[in-house]
């Protein structure tokens, strides 16, 4: 039996982003290794684990040959680190690479095999950065990237080549069988709502306005689907799809769960979404997507697997025009049938690190 530990990984947590990174790496390993693999996962703080991976654990672990983090990784065979799929930079700061950058350390001084799974590598702009990258490049016994300017950035900047260029793990989830129920399901961004370092918010609530008006315009019928759920957090979906449906007459989803959100992204004719995973649920699942990107993951990610309709919010341009138009191509046979071609090419992809993957053995 192999036992992994997902790392930066929550199967409850509210950004459903961060579930599909959970349930998305447990499918491929058990795609991988069958019925002869246990999976656990291992986020930031507690989440599913009984010990978190943050200062106060650090602290207790230092020094001590049964330290908690120490106890908790000798407990597996192999970990995978999701990099909670872009949190391989330096962009959200010291502290959060700091944490992996400790995982990785300790797992290599227990001689814990390590492999970075489909993920964004970078971007790197300090020097703290590239030296914690660079160090986890090298300590791991495979690096898989989920788009190719990561690839590159491993290959060039770090000179680690990559053991397989994949995609998202999304890919590797089952399919919801559901009954077509939505036309266009609009996912609207609690955290770009509000005043963020990613877009101006108030450009921001004024397109997706203007783009609800313009869809309905055109005779679709327009439903607010909230892609991070209830949480303390500001960063929620929740409250800012309930104001808007309520001011504008709309319905809303608010799913529960992972599978929840799944299967409302499959009963859609087309998503509109600012999270990346809540285009991503949707092309998975065979549903057109229309990205409303906010930062450098979303284009390569999109790019490789071939899908190329979306646009990029940072630029300083009024698009909604544009976006409609998009959208209204989107919606219909040609549509559907491209997003289920963009599906078999993007597991096609995902195949390559289960290929890989499949050359580990147990020590």
């Amino acid at each position: 039996m192999v036992r992994i530990l997902i790392l930066w990984a929550d199967s409850r947590s509210p950004n459903l982003g961060v579930q599909v990174l959970a349930q998305g790496l447990k499918a491929l390993a058990e795609e991988v290794w069958g019925d002869d693999v246990t999976v656990d996962f291992q986020d930031y703080g507690r989440g599913d684990s009984e010990v978190g991976f943050g200062n106060k654990s650090i602290l207790k672990d230092l020094g001590r040959r049964n330290g908690p983090l120490k106890s908790k990784l000798r407990a597996y065979d192999l970990l995978i680190d999701s990099g909670a799929g872009d949190s391989f930079a330096d962009i959200y700061g010291f502290q959060r690479l700091a944490w992996m950058f400790n995982a990785h350390r300790l797992a290599a001084k227990l001689r814990i095999p390590v492999i970075l799974g489909p993920q964004t590598i970078g971007p790197f702009d300090k020097a703290w950065g590239r030296a914690m990258c660079r160090y986890m490049l090298r300590k791991a016994l495979q690096v898989h990237t989920r788009d190719s300017e990561s690839a590159t950035y491993s290959t060039n900047i770090m000179r680690v080549t990559p053991d397989a260029l994949s995609t998202d793990v999304v890919f590797a989830l089952p399919v919801p069988k559901v009954e077509n129920s939505y036309d266009v399901l609009l996912n609207v961004s609690g955290l770009l709502w509000q005043p963020n370092p990613h877009v101006d918010n108030v450009r921001y609530q004024r397109t997706i306005r203007s783009l609800i008006k313009d869809l309905q315009s055109n005779g679709r019928t327009v439903t607010l689907l909230s892609h991070v759920i209830e949480n303390p957090r500001p960063d929620n979906d929740v409250p800012v799809c309930r104001a808007l449906g309520a001011e504008l007459g709309l319905d809303v989803v608010v799913p529960t769960n992972l599978a929840e959100a799944r299967e409302a992204v499959a009963a859609a004719n087309l998503v509109i979404g600012s999270r990346m995973h809540a285009c991503l649920n949707a092309l998975s699942t065979g549903t057109p997507s229309l990205p409303l990107a906010y930062s450098r993951k979303f284009a390569p990610l999109m790019n490789g697997i071939g899908w190329t309709h979306g646009f990029d919010l940072r630029d300083d341009v009024d698009r909604v025009a544009q976006i409609g138009e998009s959208a209204l191509s989107l919606l219909g046979a040609a549509g559907k049938q491209e997003a289920s071609v963009l599906r078999e090419r993007a597991q096609a992809r995902l195949s390559l690190s289960a290929a890989a993957m499949k050359k580990f053995s147990r020590p």
